[in-house]
């Protein structure tokens, strides 16, 4: 992203394949094509907007209730299920607010049945990825906020793609449902389950489509049967460094994890590997994030890549730990997975195990991320939603 074309607010910080508006002399805005919206759906509305909606259908406001706990608790996805209400009524309520948004194209497994990786189709032929990954203590969601990403990080697939659109809660709420019933009903190895954690780091800019994620991150949490009732603490969403939306998702009293993809410690790399860091420097993300760690006591997460030859030095290691040391912060440093057409691979064992030293005599603490779901594309930065 150049220094010519940054957009006006972290929301729509992201790129589109739009076209150019006037503007000041000297910059050039774009205007994200206009398209067709998703079909309303039970998961974008609060449940007051639930009971409003319900009425204006000319039906009783507390059957909003008995589809939330239908769709949220209860996992159904067959209006002949719901046999609490009354069969004139089902199929007009289904229809009116729990209308089909995904898809499945394909799912692919590894892991041994562990890991499984879901292709979507929305309503306008958007193609989207999500990902489960059930470790012994755990199972996590992976989930797209966007369909690609306009961050345009050169080691991405996602990336590399570029931005179709923004999803909607429905649409982002819906990959955890397909998720949770998945698990309840025993379709993933190791037998019927409860997701508890999720992580936007799926495909997309979370922080670029702002109030899609944070009615999903309220869908997500709230009690059942208005939500899933998943902590908001089991929560973590990424960015590359919107300083604005960093500072805005602070002000919004939740307790999710805030977890940057740094990447870089270094101004003059990081323009490179995230061209967002063209509009907002490290320093400017860091001290970003830990106002939002001072705000809300949780700890930041770190995310960087390590790439060959590229951001693992030494002298690399030794700066992030001074930028670092003293904040209530962890990092996770992730092996560089392979994208198809990369110049880059992942970084040395040994320049690994010397940069995860170097981190841990600045006192921060660190850890390197499993490679969860690398054999089907599944892991970190390998997102793009392929047909073939």
């Amino acid at each position: 992203m150049s220094s010519t074309t940054q957009p006006a607010s972290a929301e729509t910080a992201a790129p589109s394949a739009g076209r150019p508006a006037p503007a000041e002399p000297g910059k050039l805005t774009f205007v994200a094509p206009r398209r067709a919206k998703p079909p309303r759906h039970l998961a974008d509305l609060t449940p007051a907007e639930r009971r409003a909606a319900v009425a204006e259908l000319g039906e009783k406001p507390f059957r909003a209730q008995q589809l939330s706990r239908h769709y949220f608790t209860r996992l159904v996805d067959d209006p002949a299920q719901m046999t609490d209400l009354p069969a004139a009524v089902r199929e007009h309520l289904a229809a009116e607010l729990l209308p089909t948004l995904l898809t499945e194209v394909r799912a692919l497994d590894c892991d041994g049945g562990a890991t499984r990786k879901t292709l979507w189709r929305a309503f306008d032929g958007t193609l989207i990825e999500s990902v489960l990954m059930r470790y012994p203590d755990r199972i996590t969601m992976c989930v797209s906020s966007q369909a690609g990403c306009g961050m345009n990080c050169p080691f991405c697939a996602t990336g590399q793609a570029g931005l179709t659109r923004n999803l909607s809660t429905g649409e982002i709420v819906e990959q955890v449902v397909a998720g949770a019933r998945a698990l309840a009903r025993g379709k993933i190895a190791g037998g019927p389950g409860r997701i508890s954690n999720i992580v936007f780091m799926g495909m997309g800019e979370p922080l670029a489509n702002y109030k899609a994620v944070l009615g999903a991150i309220r869908r997500i949490t709230d009690p059942a049967p208005d939500g899933l009732g998943i902590s908001q603490r089991s929560v973590t969403v990424s960015t590359v460094g919107l300083v604005p939306a960093i500072a805005r998702l602070a002000d919004e009293g939740l307790s999710v994890r805030l977890a940057v993809s740094l990447h870089a410690p270094d101004d003059e790399l990081r323009d490179e590997l995230v061209p967002v860091n063209t509009r907002w420097k490290v320093r400017e993300v860091l001290d970003a994030a830990w106002a939002y760690a001072d705000r809300t006591g949780r700890r930041v997460s770190i995310e960087y890549a390590l790439i060959r030859d590229v951001n693992d030095q030494a002298w690399r290691a030794d700066l992030l730990g001074r930028l670092l040391k003293g904040h209530l912060v962890h990092v996770n440093l992730i092996p560089l997975n392979p994208t198809p057409g990369s110049k880059w691979t992942a970084s040395r064992p040994r320049d690994e195990r010397e940069f995860v030293a170097r981190l841990q005599a600045h006192g921060v603490p660190v850890t390197v991320r499993d490679t969860r779901g690398r054999e089907i594309d599944g892991a970190c930065g390998q997102l793009a939603a392929a047909t073939d």
